[in-house]
């Protein structure tokens, strides 16, 4: 036998698995039967289990970028990279596995695709190359430029002494997904 429910909030036709999180100290079992009977309202009928998995996952963390430009300029490769303002390097590093999401502040968004941070550099906004300045946005190449760009984004502003992070991005996937 199979339990399923239809989520609440999706569209006739959904199903999906019971499931949940593990309290501390109790073993998947106790959860797996926990759950099963409390999203399909089985109770004591719920007396063995099959095969219960546990998933455990990493932190995933997004590269969010809030502009229609920029997630075409992502889909077609000519942004590789984001300038942050800020030393971000403890939070990105070299190897790390994000989400590449693209959508206005506080709505859903799109995931454009997933990718590998290949580099993460902290510097001084004046001692951006043009080279470095044009992987972020392929429309500017001059220090003073991105400062200007930085402050319409921050809403502040931006000087070329001000401390910048340059996080370097391959993809690895692209199905389009909103989150």
């Amino acid at each position: 036998m199979v339990a399923a429910i239809r989520p609440a909030g999706k569209p006739d036709g959904v199903w999906a698995l019971p499931k949940g999180l593990i309290d501390p100290g109790e073993r998947a079992e106790t959860t797996a039967a926990r759950e099963v009977a409390k999203e399909t309202g089985a109770g004591r009928l719920v007396r063995k289990l099959g095969d219960v998995r546990t998933m455990i996952r990493a932190p995933m963390y997004a590269l969010n970028f809030y502009s229609p430009l920029v997630a075409d300029q992502l889909r077609s490769h000519r942004k590789t990279a984001t300038i942050r303002l800020g030393d971000k390097s403890r939070k990105y590093k070299k190897g790390m596995v994000v989400q590449v999401l693209c959508g206005t502040r506080f709505s859903p968004r799109e995931r454009v695709f997933d990718a590998v941070i290949d580099k993460v550099e902290v510097k001084q906004l004046g001692d951006l190359s043009p080279r470095e300045i044009e992987h972020d946005n392929p429309e500017i190449r001059r220090p003073d430029e991105m400062a200007r760009f930085l402050t319409q984004l921050y809403n502040r502003d931006v000087t070329l002494d001000d401390t910048v992070t340059v996080i370097r991005f391959s993809a690895i996937g692209g199905p389009n997904q909103f989150f």
